[in-house]
């Protein structure tokens, strides 16, 4: 009986790999986004045509590569950041297991330009399908360039079902928000078709999040900050008279990392719970630092689920947080009562003089003379006053009268 069990070739291999980690042309940019942001670059370019179909490319002002660290990049589980078993367990960067590039080139046509600020000289790669075609020495920046061309060229099937442009387009708009936000000190630029969607200048994280959702957050965000032995967490939540009836400008960010939970959006949903308004759903940006130790990253593909070694913990601390922030920043929405317009004081005009006010007496009026003058002291008033008396006059003193002001008679002993 023969072998059935085989070795897959790494073109094969790499595919299938590719499949897990490059699901649409947003996955590539995800991925050369982040491995800018390892090489401490301070300037990052993305350009795109046609929603990543036709070019997805990367440019950074990073740390760069020489000849044989850009070679070695395209091997499966090429990486600079893991060494041993308990690195896996301290990750402080965004990329660690080496599969991207690899993954990238399998499905692709993939120019790599790249040059460490020690050299003089770059290295620029052609690959094909996992397949070298060129490498070369070049003139070139220091940092890296990535341009991918013809995306999933050789699996017409992946191809055949990505949405439209448009669609594709608002993924990739949705990672490159997912980078950009906890990295305000890079400078960002995104061209698409020619077209500038996103000049981002280095600044704060305020300044990021209005940069990017536009002015309508600037008076709407409240920060939130809190220090403990178990994480530091900072960042802003969203007013809550500003809350969105749809889901979106939700953000978790973990050691710089983009990350969903579930648990943590309901943990800021509960603190909020009493003052949003009906069907809403809350806004936020906070990022956590935690320990690398006390996180396992290593869960999911696209490493956008974590596991924190206590996540009671963590939700107890981000829900306090929240609503600390919400009685320090009176954020409870205001009573809205209608106006008594009577109320109103009216003040002068700066140009008019402020005048005491009069009291006018009428010194000739009496109250009990029936020539007064005064229109309100009418004849009904008049008989009004005179049966009042009547009340308490007697005709003798044999008579008294009751209470109802009838007149009866009493015994004289």
């Amino acid at each position: 009986m023969g072998n059935h069990i085989k070795l897959l070739p790494d073109s094969i291999a790499n595919q299938i790999a590719a499949g897990e980690v490059i699901q649409r042309p947003a996955s590539v940019v995800k991925e050369l986004l982040e491995n800018a942001v390892d090489a401490e670059a301070t300037e990052i370019n993305l350009i795109i045509k046609e929603a990543g179909k036709t070019l997805i490319q990367v440019i950074d002002n990073g740390k760069g590569m020489n000849e044989s660290d850009a070679r070695l990049s395209l091997e499966r589980h090429a990486t600079s950041k893991i060494s041993q078993t308990n690195d896996l367990f301290d990750i402080k960067t965004m990329g660690f297991r080496g599969e991207a590039l690899a993954s990238i080139a399998s499905i692709s046509h993939l120019e790599i330009k790249t040059k460490s600020r020690d050299e003089d000289l770059g290295t620029r790669i052609i690959v094909e399908g996992s397949t070298v075609r060129k490498q070369e020495p070049c003139q070139t920046k220091n940092g890296s360039s990535f341009a991918v061309k013809n995306l999933f060229y050789n699996v017409p099937a992946r191809r055949k079902f990505l949405k439209s442009e448009r669609a594709e387009l608002r993924h990739i708009i949705d990672e490159f928000e997912r980078v950009a936000l906890p990295n305000p000190h890079i400078k960002f630029t995104f061209t698409h078709n020619g077209n500038d969607l996103f000049q981002l200048e280095s600044t704060v994280l305020r300044g990021r999040i209005i940069d990017i959702f536009g002015k309508r957050y600037k008076d709407s965000l409240a920060p939130v900050k809190q220090e403990t032995d178990i994480v530091n967490l900072r960042g802003f939540i969203v007013k809550p008279e500003k809350a969105k009836k749809t889901r979106g400008d939700q953000f978790f960010f973990v050691n710089g990392r983009f990350i969903k939970s579930a648990y943590l959006h309901h943990g800021v949903k509960e603190a909020m719970s009493e003052l949003l308004p009906k069907d809403s759903h809350p806004g936020y940006f906070i990022e956590f630092q935690v320990n690398p130790g006390f996180i396992d990253v290593n869960i999911h593909p696209t490493k956008t689920e974590i596991k924190f070694e206590d996540d009671r913990a963590v939700y107890a601390i981000l829900k306090s947080s929240v609503r600390q922030t919400i009685g320090q920043y009176n954020l409870t929405p205001g009573l809205d009562f209608e106006r008594e317009q009577s109320f109103d004081a009216v003040t002068p005009g700066n140009d008019q003089p402020v005048r005491a006010p009069e009291v006018k007496v009428n010194p000739d009026f009496n109250p009990f003379h029936k020539d007064t003058g005064f229109s309100s002291y009418n004849q009904k008033d008049r008989e009004r006053r005179e049966n009042y008396q009547k009340m308490f006059e007697t005709d003798s003193p044999e008579h008294h009268r009751n209470h109802f002001g009838e007149l009866q008679q009493t015994e004289v002993g």
